[in-house]
């Protein structure tokens, strides 16, 4: 099992220079990319292409969690999956991560070579989840997602629900270096609760463990733009990435990863310049 050292080194880094993590769907209906890859070294060939454009981990995913999914059994996700990790592994070292709420998947991915799990539903899908991730000692990503898009305070119950989810890991075993947070951006929230959790990036930053963004072509950056082709989205994502990277953001989830790259890059140098006291 390799150590997630970007992981660590982002901690250890003053600057924190987000991470981009390049998202490969094994699913034939994921909203914007489903069916694109014929097998697993097809899959693997596009992984190394988002690695040379930048991207320090590949989320590699066999179940789309679009509006209105239809849930994928375990051993059909392992089968769509594990070939192509198995297939990035014999060419990379990069940082893999399985999206998946089940640990059985979870740990066909990592005995293929995934170094890190990430679980939208923050471990509460499957009760194995967290014991299992603890076991193995990897990295895990807890997300934020809800049914009813209603709140009081969007920002305030992702926030406190978050927390929960990271004490909860840590009492199964999980160790708190570990643990990475993500708010669910587009994931039971409406345009006006998904646009507050961007905005309020830096309040979620400080709850405690590195924060993971994913907002890629999401339904409400074309509701805001008028944009119902995904494929067309791509200002919107620049304008998020900016500023979630600018607010704190550990991980950065995208589908472009080349063009977001940039976007990432430029704004760590804005901040890196900020921090500057000499001309």
């Amino acid at each position: 099992m390799q150590s997630a050292n970007n992981l660590n080194n982002w901690l250890s880094d003053r600057e924190r220079i987000s991470l981009l993590m390049g998202i490969l769907n094994m699913t034939p209906d994921s909203f914007s990319d489903g069916g694109r890859f014929g097998d697993g070294e097809e899959a693997a060939e596009a992984a190394l292409r988002m690695v040379a454009a930048g991207a320090a981990i590949i989320d590699v995913g066999g179940e789309s969690t679009r509006p209105g999914y239809t849930a994928v059994a375990a051993d059909e996700q392992v089968r769509r999956i594990v070939p192509a990790i198995e297939g990035i592994r014999r060419k990379s070292s990069v940082t893999i991560s399985v999206d998946t709420t089940r640990w059985a998947v979870a740990e066909a991915a990592l005995a293929a070579g995934a170094n890190w799990v990430n679980d939208i539903s923050a471990g509460r899908d499957d009760p194995a989840m967290l014991p299992g991730v603890a076991a193995a000692d990897v990295p895990v990503i807890l997300m934020h997602r809800q049914e009813k898009m209603e709140y009081l305070d969007v920002t305030k119950e992702v926030g406190d629900f978050l927390g929960e989810r990271r004490a909860a890991a840590i009492d199964a075993g999980v160790a708190p270096q570990n643990i990475l947070l993500d708010p669910g951006i587009g994931f039971g929230k409406t345009v006006d609760h998904n646009l507050q959790l961007i905005r309020d990036t830096a309040v979620l930053a400080e709850i405690g463990a590195p924060l993971v963004v994913g907002a890629s072509r999401k339904s409400f950056i074309g509701k805001v733009l008028n944009e119902p082709d995904p494929l067309r989205r791509r200002w919107g994502d620049a304008a998020i990435v900016s500023w979630i990277v600018a607010n704190g953001a550990a991980v950065v989830r995208v589908h472009d990863v080349e063009g977001m790259g940039q976007v990432v890059r430029m704004t760590a140098a804005i901040k890196r310049r900020g921090l500057r006291t000499e001309d």
